[in-house]
């Protein structure tokens, strides 16, 4: 297995990706991957959808979710959105349920919300026509943002973000969110894995990540994404360091959502990421141990 590649920040169609949880598995199948894990924003509820695909395809899925949190910057108070993966969780656990039907609910509350403010804007623009050209999908900025785009309203998906549901703009409604502490305690809870996902995103100073990992470990912070798409040479090894510095184990993923990130391949991101069977070995082992 040593020479086999994995990919384990995965998103579908049950959050905000474009392909179906079982069109993921035959995506990951076709680009030579030995196993995925499917990881959706706050719902667990693409894995049972995947199982079949995956079994009859041969490819190793790892149950995966990856929740949504807000983090306060100790020194200025500053609000950070945080995301943390869950690997090998149980879907069914309760307490995890219960979490993610509120995050859903939340979302649906807030769709309408969005929705109002871009008819307030001029769009035309309804849920009913949203969940018509998305009957199998969790409808979410990114399902909004596309039917801007190819209702000729704007002229690209980044314009939606940039001009109008982007933090800050116009139309942006905040969401429910918990601490990243939570977040990796209902993990560990749901017999998981949890690994604060790609740091390097955050734009934090070398202190504020440092001391927001400390605050991780507490509640059982088990690794850190330390292969990612968009990661420099220096960013990668920033982040190597980080994880023997904390003692964490390493995780790694494209962060694939179909054409909502069209120059994020599935397995080799944008080109060059390479994560070996060895990162979800050791991943495994602890999850073996919980």
């Amino acid at each position: 297995m040593e020479n086999k590649l994995i990919d384990l920040h995965v998103h579908s169609t049950e959050s905000d990706g474009t392909l179906t949880p079982p069109e993921v598995m035959q995506a990951a199948k076709d680009a030579g991957l030995a196993a995925v894990a499917l990881t959706d924003h706050d719902t667990a509820s693409g894995i049972q959808k995947a199982k079949p695909a995956a079994a009859e395809l041969g490819v190793e899925l790892v149950p995966g979710i990856e929740l949504s949190t807000e983090y306060t910057l100790p020194a200025t108070k500053e609000g950070k959105e945080i995301h943390i993966v869950g690997l090998y969780i149980n879907p069914e656990d309760p307490a995890l349920t219960k979490m993610t039907a509120e995050f859903r609910a939340c979302r649906e509350n807030r769709n309408e919300k969005i929705v109002e403010a871009l008819q307030r804007e001029g769009f035309d623009i309804t849920m009913e026509a949203l969940i018509a050209e998305n009957p199998d999908s969790v409808i979410t900025r990114a399902n909004i943002a596309r039917f801007l785009f190819h209702h000729g309203y704007i002229k690209s998906i980044s314009e939606a973000f940039e001009k109008y549901i982007g933090d800050g703009c116009p139309c942006y409604v905040e969401r429910f969110k918990v601490t990243p502490m939570e977040a990796v305690a209902l993990i560990k809870q749901a017999g998981g894995v949890a690994v604060l996902a790609h740091p390097m995103l955050y734009h934090m100073d070398a202190d504020s990540l440092q001391r927001m990992i400390d605050d991780l470990k507490e509640p059982g912070l088990d690794g850190i994404e330390a292969l990612y798409s968009t990661y420099t040479a220096d960013e990668e090894a920033f982040v190597l360091r980080l994880a023997e510095k904390n003692r964490l184990l390493i995780s790694g993923g494209s962060d694939f959502h179909g054409t909502t990130k069209p120059s994020i391949r599935l397995g080799s991101g944008k080109g060059n990421l390479r994560i070996p069977y060895s990162v979800l070995e050791a991943l495994k082992m602890r999850a073996a141990q919980l």
